[in-house]
C-alpha cells in the first residue's frame, strides 16, 4: 500500500499553517498552533486517531484566535483530502461514543465527498483554557469543507466544558480512524454504488 501521507502550507495575510499527517502512524504528535488548549485537542486527535500530525500555525492570536482556528482546521482537511487520496478500499464510515467523567460525545463521519456539518455542544462555559468555544465550531467547519467529509457532532452529556470538548475530540479521532482504515474485503474497490466518492 502507498503511505497515505500529505504536507499542506496555507499562508494569508492572517496565518501561516503548515501541517503534514501520516494515516497510518502511531499517534505521534508534534503541534505548535499558538493556540495551547487547541494543542491539548489537536493532541487527541493524533492520539485516539492513530495519526501522526504535525502542526505549525504563526497567526494573528494578538487579535484573537478566530483565524488561527479556523485555517488550522482547514489546513488540516485539505491534509487528510490529500492523504486518503481516491478512497478506494476504506471503510468510509466511522463513529464512536466517548466518555469522560460526566460527559459523553457521540461524533460519526462519512468521507462522503460532500461537505456537510452537524454540530451541537451545549457548552456550559464561553472559554476554557483562555480560548473561546465558539471557535470550536470554525475548526470543524473549516475541516468538513476542505476535506469533503460529512460530520456529525454531538455532546450528549455534559457539565464541565472542558470534558464536553475533550470527549468530542476524542471520539472525532476514533471516528476518523475507523472511516480511513482499509478494509481488506474491499481493498481495490470504492464503497459507493456510484463507483466515486
Amino acid at each position: 500500500m502507498m503511505p497515505r501521507t500529505a504536507q499542506v502550507e496555507r499562508i494569508t495575510s492572517e496565518t501561516q499553517v503548515k501541517i503534514s499527517v501520516n494515516l497510518d502512524g502511531t499517534g505521534k504528535a508534534e503541534l505548535q498552533s499558538g493556540m495551547p488548549f487547541m494543542d491539548h485537542m489537536l493532541d487527541q486527535i493524533a492520539r485516539h486517531g492513530l495519526i501522526d500530525l504535525s502542526v505549525q500555525c504563526q497567526g494573528d492570536t494578538h487579535i484573537d484566535d478566530h483565524h488561527s482556528a479556523e485555517d488550522v482546521g482547514i489546513t488540516f482537511g485539505q491534509a487528510i483530502a490529500q492523504a486518503i487520496g481516491d478512497k478506494k478500499g476504506i471503510t468510509r464510515y466511522g463513529h464512536a461514543y466517548v466518555p469522560l467523567d460526566e460527559a459523553l460525545s457521540r461524533v460519526v463521519l462519512d468521507f462522503s465527498g460532500r461537505p456537510g456539518l452537524e454540530y451541537d455542544i451545549p457548552f456550559t462555559r464561553a472559554s476554557v483554557g483562555g480560548f473561546d468555544v465558539d471557535l470550536f465550531y470554525e475548526f470543524f467547519q473549516g475541516f468538513v469543507n476542505h476535506a469533503w467529509v460529512t460530520l456529525h457532532v454531538d455532546n450528549l452529556k455534559g457539565k464541565n466544558s472542558h470534558h464536553q470538548i475533550e470527549t468530542v475530540f476524542k471520539a472525532f479521532g476514533r471516528a476518523l480512524r475507523m472511516a480511513a482504515t482499509i478494509d481488506p474485503r474491499s481493498a481495490d474497490t470504492t464503497p459507493s454504488t456510484k463507483g466515486v466518492l
